[in-house]
């Protein structure tokens, strides 16, 4: 006996592959928007997370900044010490130099030069005197420019020629000078003396 299907198996086939398609377009669409929210959920995460680190980093970095002011402050208070240390180091160290100008001058004075008038600025001395000679002079530069450990850059400012009465009727010939010189602190004079800053001395 033969049978013969007379339903419409094609229609059927096709329907059944239609609702096959339509199942896995769905599955598939579920499947990605699951696979999406897991990766938005895990870029919030991640995003969270760096804000956090952001706002410690914030709250470090304001801590620090805090710090550094406090230690420019120091650093302004540690320099602003040491400015008025040295200036008392400085203060004490000038209350001897009076006493190693004069020392100096007794030890560097050649023979037949003496000292008139001394006026003292600072560091800054003018000697005004009298000589026998220019070459007496020019000595009295060189030993003050080169021999003295307290007086350095000497300068002569003016020379010029004169006679004392050495008895009524003896006259000699000298040669008044004018010199500026240089007195060295005592944190300076360990240093080597410069030469002579003087010029060859010209009588007038």
């Amino acid at each position: 006996m033969i049978l013969i299907n007379l339903l419409p198996h094609r229609e059927a086939a096709r329907k059944r592959r239609k609702d096959m398609f339509n199942a896995g377009l769905g599955l598939s669409a579920l499947t990605g928007a699951v696979i999406a929210g897991l990766i938005f959920l895990w870029f919030h995460a991640q995003i969270s997370d760096q804000q956090d680190k952001n706002q410690i980093l914030k709250s470090e970095i304001t801590r620090f900044d805090s710090q550094i002011k406090d230690i420019a402050g120091l650093e302004a208070e540690i320099a602003a010490l040491r400015a008025r240390q040295q200036a008392v180091e400085d203060l004490q160290a000038d209350r001897n130099m009076p006493v190693h100008l004069l020392t100096e001058l007794v030890k560097q004075l050649p023979e037949g030069v003496y000292i008139n008038s001394m006026r003292q600025d600072g560091q800054k001395v003018a000697l005004q005197g009298v000589a026998q000679s220019n070459e007496r002079v020019s000595e009295l530069l060189r030993n003050l420019g080169t021999q003295s450990a307290w007086l350095t850059r000497p300068e002569l400012i003016e020379i010029v020629a004169g006679s004392v009465n050495v008895t009524p009727r003896d006259q000699r010939r000298v040669a008044n000078f004018k010199i500026n010189v240089k007195l060295l602190r005592a944190g300076e004079a360990g240093s080597p003396v410069p030469q002579v800053a003087a010029s060859s001395p010209v009588a007038k």
